[in-house]
């Protein structure tokens, strides 16, 4: 069956929600924080070198980087389509080429000829090393697009906050660019103390971070919700974080061949204010803004917040059905959507929070919402008694419904 055809199903089959499968991504410079709800067993399934998953992505049409080992189709959603003992299963890369507006909607598409931005549950056991997601101006001498990214940290996802639940962002108001360059020439004598340059803020769940393309940061040790441009592009700055020593091929990363060794370079990468911001807390700290009236919506049997909102490359919500509830929930764009909490219904799919999954397993949580589909609304059941549904959707830029 042809690319269309099978997603033509799809398509039909969930009156406009594709259901997608788990996207597993390990990272061979990290250790899993076992907070992603994958099967013990399963950490290492790509094999010991290729390093433990550690990631789960959301509607990615975005292959992970992960050097000459990366595995095909490693970081593409799959869609499926399942009809008794017929399962088939195409990339939501070739669905949205195929079927262009058709799932992501005419503005979307006529505008950027894709899905322009993903999401993923990064879950790391401890801090990653300071890191910066290059801007679009420097990705496109590598052939790639720049990376905002936000965070968000829920509360389903974060029952322990691991070994440093703090992160580095940015630099120090007054630091020099000399500062920083002394740091990047002693990459490799050992500990290069970039983060004495820059200051720790301790995370709290249920909150989030927006971290706009060109800025240092460490994220810490909390299982991350991550809406973000579609690209999967970086460079390490830290030549070690607690134990682990990082080679300097990461530090080059990313950077055109002419200008490895050129730390000068380096510096130019980062956007050199946003770092040293005085105000860095205020401007990228992001507390849960309502998106309806709350007490109106309660009402009704919903809670519904904004959770990324500071970026125009994206936006993300965190949707909560009350007990016993069934809402129409409209949104004016394609979005992605992973259930955190409980069981239900939406639209014509039994939806379920899995409390473990196996590697290659088949799941319920995760689906992708056409814009025909949200327009004309979802509807959602939450059969309980007693505990809320709550799901996490995630939009392309340029969200209608989204002021400032």
């Amino acid at each position: 069956m042809s690319v269309q055809s099978t997603v033509e199903k799809a398509l039909e089959q969930g009156k406009g929600i594709l259901r997608l499968a788990p996207t597993w991504v390990p990272r061979f410079f990290c250790v899993p924080g076992r907070r992603i709800k994958l099967h013990p067993a399963d950490y290492y399934a790509f094999g010991g070198d290729r390093g433990g998953i550690d990631e789960r992505w959301f509607s990615s049409t975005t292959p992970a980087d992960n050097g000459p080992k990366t595995s095909p189709n490693e970081g593409l959603s799959l869609v499926v389509f399942e009809d008794g003992a017929r399962l088939e299963k195409v990339t939501l890369r070739d669905a949205i080429a195929e079927l262009k507006a058709k799932i992501v909607g005419e503005r979307i598409w006529n505008a950027h000829h894709g899905w322009p931005m993903y999401s993923k549950f990064f879950d790391n056991k401890g801090a990653l090393p300071h890191h910066v997601h290059h801007r679009d101006h420097h990705a496109k001498l590598v052939g790639q697009l720049g990376k905002p990214e936000s965070y968000y940290f829920p509360l389903q996802n974060n029952n322990y906050g691991a070994d440093f639940p703090y992160t580095f962002f940015g630099l120090k108001p007054g630091t020099t660019k000399d500062q920083l360059r002394e740091c990047l020439l002693g990459f490799n004598k050992g500990d290069n103390r970039i983060t004495d340059l820059s200051s720790a803020y301790r995370l709290e769940p249920g909150t989030g971070w927006d971290v706009p393309a060109g800025i240092l940061h460490a994220p810490g040790s909390f299982c991350t919700y991550e809406p973000q441009k579609a690209s999967d592009i970086f460079a390490m700055y830290q030549s070690l974080t607690g134990d682990a020593v990082i080679s300097e091929e990461l530090l080059w990363k990313n950077s055109p061949k002419e200008k490895v060794g050129n730390v000068d370079y380096l510096i130019d990468v980062l956007d050199w204010e946003a770092n040293v911001d005085a105000s860095f807390a205020a401007n990228h700290f992001m507390r849960p803004r309502p998106a309806y009236p709350a007490a109106r919506t309660e009402a009704e049997g919903f809670v519904e917040n904004w959770i990324t909102y500071k970026s125009p490359e994206y936006s993300a919500k965190e949707l909560t059905v009350l007990p016993g509830k069934t809402v129409t929930i409209s949104d004016g764009g394609a979005y992605g959507m992973i259930l955190l909490q409980g069981h239900g219904k939406m639209g014509p799919w039994d939806i379920d929070s899995p409390a473990l999954i196996r590697f290659g397993q088949l799941t319920m949580d995760e689906f992708f919402v056409t814009e025909e589909a949200a327009r004309r609304g979802v509807v959602i059941s939450n059969p309980s008694r007693t505990d809320p549904l709550v799901m996490l959707k995630h939009f392309g830029p340029g969200n209608p419904d989204l002021q400032p």
